[in-house]
Parts: structure tokens; sequence; C-alpha cells
């Protein structure tokens, strides 16, 4: 069952986004809320501390939690999303909010995906995939666009097809540079990793894409 998170981020309308599997379920994290209207969708329950979605308007159950908690928004979302049923993971509105929110989202989304849940961090316009060993992504793009490999911890035995500048077997360094800002070519875009774990990252524009 396909849950949609939406968190506090930029929002910016593409095909792509359009083009998504409609959810299931709906859990909004706080001022992710506001993203409702624009997506066309009805928010099943609405979470969080509301520190951040006083300008918002919604008629939603809501499950309203201290200021002084230790998780985040985003984390309160999934865990109800998760005791609902839900299978699969879409964050909307992951990329351009505040940087600590945002690094801690991609961060737990990587650690989802590896207890088993699959993730896709999304703003319409940039998305993201977390990369772990024995599980590879084939992303089918449809044009050319920018293609990034970001390593949280060092990564052995990263292979990259579909790409400008293809990898076999490379070990990259944690934070390295070396694979940012790659470009795809209109082929299947096909990434496997051997150790560690890391994010691949697409900046989608206007463009049509698919990916699993």
């Amino acid at each position: 069952m396909i849950a949609w998170i939406l968190v506090g981020g930029r929002l910016t309308p593409t095909p792509l986004l359009a083009a998504l599997p409609q959810p299931a379920l709906v859990v909004a994290a706080d001022g992710g809320a506001r993203h409702a209207a624009a997506l066309g969708v009805a928010v099943d329950v609405w979470v969080g501390d509301f520190d951040s979605s006083a300008d918002v308007h919604l008629d939603a159950p809501r499950e309203v939690h201290p200021a002084a908690k230790d998780e985040t928004d985003a984390e309160l979302a999934v865990r109800v999303a998760l005791e609902r049923g839900a299978t699969a993971l879409v964050f909307i509105g992951a990329f351009g909010g505040r940087f600590d929110h945002t690094a801690a989202l991609m961060l737990g989304g990587i650690r989802l995906a590896r207890e088993g849940w699959p993730v896709i961090l999304t703003s319409g316009d940039e998305w993201g995939w977390p990369l772990l060993p024995a599980a590879a992504l084939a992303l089918e793009l449809k044009t050319e666009l920018t293609l990034s490999v970001l390593a949280f911890s060092n990564l052995r035995g990263l292979s990259l097809g579909g790409v400008r500048w293809p990898l076999h077997r490379a070990d990259v360094p944690l934070g390295s540079g070396w694979t940012v800002s790659n470009e795809t070519t209109g082929e299947t875009v096909t990434a496997t990793l051997e150790e560690g774990w890391g994010l691949v990252t697409v900046l989608a524009g206007g463009t049509e894409m698919a990916g699993g």
C-alpha cells in the first residue's frame, strides 16, 4: 500500500509528479499539509506539533504532539503510515526546506530503506532514491538529466550505467564529489552497490520520467 507523506519543503508541479501512482493513504506532517491542495488529494491524518501550519486550513483528523518531543513531524507521520499498513513511502516536499530537516529526511529515508521499506523522496523537480547493497535501481529516464550518487558512507563496488560517465565496481569515499553531476543518456539508468549506502538524485525539471 503506497502512502504519501507530505513534508514541509518546496513543491514544484511537474509531469512526473502528476504521473505518480495515487496513494492509498496520505499523511501530512505539520506544514506539509499545505501541499494537499496542489496535489489534489485528501489528507487522511495530519500529525505534528503544528508550529509551522498556522496559515494552513485543512479539514482532516489531527494527531497533535508537543513541541518538546523526540521525533520530527516527518517521523511521526511515518509511524502513523506504517501503523495503518503502508508498504511503500513517498515523501512529497522532501527537498528545499530547512537544511537540518532535509538532511534528517534523507538519512531517515535511507534508514527506512535499510529496514525494507521502498522509499522515494521528491519535490517534483528533484527526486531521490536510496541505494543499498542487494537492492538494484533501474530508472527509466526519458531525456538527459543531471544525476548524482551521494555517498552517505564509504561506497564499495558502485556500478552505474545509462549515464555519460558509467562506473564499474568503483569505490567512492564518504561525501565524495566524484559521483555528483553525472548526466543521463535517455537510456535506462542502472545502479548497484556492494557495500555502503547512498542516495541517487535526479534533477527532473518539467521532464517526464518513470522510476522503479
